[in-house]
């Protein structure tokens, strides 16, 4: 089963799957989550385009329990106190390049 969210700003997109991380796993659940941050497109209704594909990727390669970011977003927040450990180069299926991807990192609070 997969979700997809929007939000403002990729900060606030991954304090919110860090804080759903932490509370699923009170119920000995895990979920795993993936932040891509790019313009999006309108079709009937519904959100999509090339940035919604690349989110949708990289949070297939998250691990379980862990937030997963782009290149992309890590630049995006550096002035937010997150941090970051490198989880290397990947392909992204569809997706032309390859993409580095960076685990938010859970040693400080946020």
């Amino acid at each position: 089963m997969g979700v997809f969210a929007s939000f403002d700003g990729p900060a606030r997109a991954i304090r919110c799957g860090l804080a759903i991380c932490g509370t699923v796993r009170r119920f000995d659940l895990e979920v795993r989550i993936g932040v891509h941050t790019g313009e999006c497109e309108l079709v009937a209704g519904k959100i999509g385009g090339i940035a919604v594909h690349i989110g949708a990727r990289v949070a297939a390669l998250a691990q379980s329990g862990e937030v997963l970011v782009s290149t992309t977003v890590r630049d995006f927040v550096a002035d937010s106190g997150l941090q970051f450990e490198d989880r290397g180069v990947h392909t992204l299926k569809g997706v032309p390049g390859n993409w580095s991807l960076y685990a938010v990192a859970r040693n400080r609070r946020v």
